[in-house]
This record gives structure tokens, sequence and C-alpha cells, in this order.
């Protein structure tokens, strides 16, 4: 019986893309745990063995696609690619939500749980975080590398001083930057 785990990373996130990955273990990967719990260093090492020892998938949207489309409709569509991409007998998503997708399964804190979405949730957040790092290089203002795109006091504050970069979730209504002009 295959099983392939799925979760995603950055959907707090208010720059950025969101990233799913959907993962069936091909090989025994030792260490896996909810991708939030492990040190970066060890979701780096992780990372390496599970692309080595699975078969994956991984989907991207952009902040634009979920300014137009919102994050749940990207959900869906991240879950029906992933779907069509990898063949299994079964499909579990970390959450509570299939976002309308049949054959689909969920479990909270499956990413904890189950091997398969652990190292589904590792793929997702080493890409991740290996993507803002490398737009952080392209919007040094925005000191994307210390915050990876969350709405942290700092970034909000370099959002007040320098307006919203192309990477900003411009549908991601914040409190504090409720001044028109930085919605322009």
């Amino acid at each position: 019986m295959s099983l392939c785990g799925i979760d995603e990373a950055g959907r707090g996130p208010i720059a950025g893309d969101l990233v799913m990955a959907g993962c069936i273990l091909t090989g025994s990967v030792d260490g896996l745990n909810d991708s939030k719990k492990l040190t970066e260093k060890k979701r780096e090492e992780l990372f390496e063995i599970i692309i080595q020892n699975s078969t994956y998938h991984v989907v991207k949207f952009s902040a634009k696609e979920i300014d137009e489309n919102g994050i749940s409709k990207c959900l869906s569509l991240g879950l029906k690619e992933i779907l069509d991409s990898l063949d299994a007998k079964n499909y579990l998503f970390d959450g509570n939500s299939t976002f309308g997708v049949n054959n689909l399964e969920t479990m909270v804190k499956a990413d904890g749980k189950v091997e398969e979405v652990s190292a589904a949730s590792i793929i997702a957040k080493v890409t991740h975080d290996r993507d803002i790092l490398e737009l952080a290089k392209q919007y040094p203002q925005w000191e994307f590398e210390s915050h990876k795109g969350y709405g942290t006091k700092k970034h909000i504050e370099l959002i007040k001083k320098y307006g919203y970069s192309p990477i900003h979730r411009r549908s991601y209504k914040i409190k504090e930057l409720r001044e028109p002009s930085l919605f322009g």
C-alpha cells in the first residue's frame, strides 16, 4: 500500500510563495518529524535524504496568484495537481480540510504523526525557505532572510518604510498597514 503524504509551507506569511509538496517514501528515512519541530540544519540534512528515498511533487503559488485566486483556491489547485502527479493508493493532507478535493483524507498534525506527511512537510518548508532566501537577494531592503516573509514587527516596519515589494501578498490585510499609500 502506498501513501502519499501532503503538506504545505508558506500559508501564513505576507510575502513569498505558497509551497505544497506530496511525497511517497520509497526508502527508509530516520528522524522524520513536523518540519516546524526540526532545526533548519536538520531539515536541510533530511531534505537531501528524503529526495533520494521518495517520489515527490512540489507545487508553488506566487503572491500574485494567491492575491488573484485566494489561498483556499490555491490550496485546492495544488492538491489536485499533486493527486494527478503522484500515483498512490491513499493521499493524506495535513490539516482538517480537503478544500473540495476528492479521494483525499485529512489528519490534524499529521506532519508530526505520519512519516510521509513529515517528509512532505520538510520538502515544502525547505523549498519555501530556500526560495525566500533567493528573493531576499533581489529585495534586500525587506530583510526576508530574517523573517521568511512572516508578518513580524520588523517586517511590518520595513513595509511602512519601503511599501510593498513585488512578492508581497497585497490581499493579506494587516491592521498596522491600513494607510492607503502602501496598497498602491
